[in-house]
């Protein structure tokens, strides 16, 4: 079995759509908005999306939930933490190695908390 796709929830899709466009900018995914409350991005074997939940409810951070993305190096994982927080993230671990991973953490503009790793 493997991960399909994950999604965060927004109360903005407009500034989240821009976030993580910037984030994603150097990834090779493809980017898909296949309707005004969602946007995908789309790699080989994985989707990730942010989205206006489907019940109109606000969108809340759930505790103790976290998307791990493997960018590939420890010098990416330290360039896109720093655009991350450039772009208005919040930092919630600095750049270091972690065990056999180097990561770091960041939380997006609505608080959802992403992990970069090699």
């Amino acid at each position: 079995m493997k991960m399909n796709y994950f999604v965060v929830g927004t109360n903005d899709i407009d500034t989240s759509t821009a976030f993580y466009n910037a984030l994603f900018a150097q990834s090779g995914l493809q980017m898909m908005s296949p309707s005004d409350r969602m946007t995908y991005w789309l790699g080989e074997d994985f989707a990730f999306a942010t989205a206006i939940p489907f019940d109109t409810k606000p969108a809340t951070t759930g505790n103790g939930t976290m998307v791990g993305f493997c960018v590939g190096s420890a010098d990416e994982v330290e360039r896109m933490h720093a655009l991350a927080v450039k772009l208005g993230g919040t930092c919630e671990g600095a750049p270091n190695q972690r065990g056999i991973k180097f990561s770091a953490y960041v939380r997006d503009l609505d608080g959802n908390k992403l992990c970069l790793s090699d």
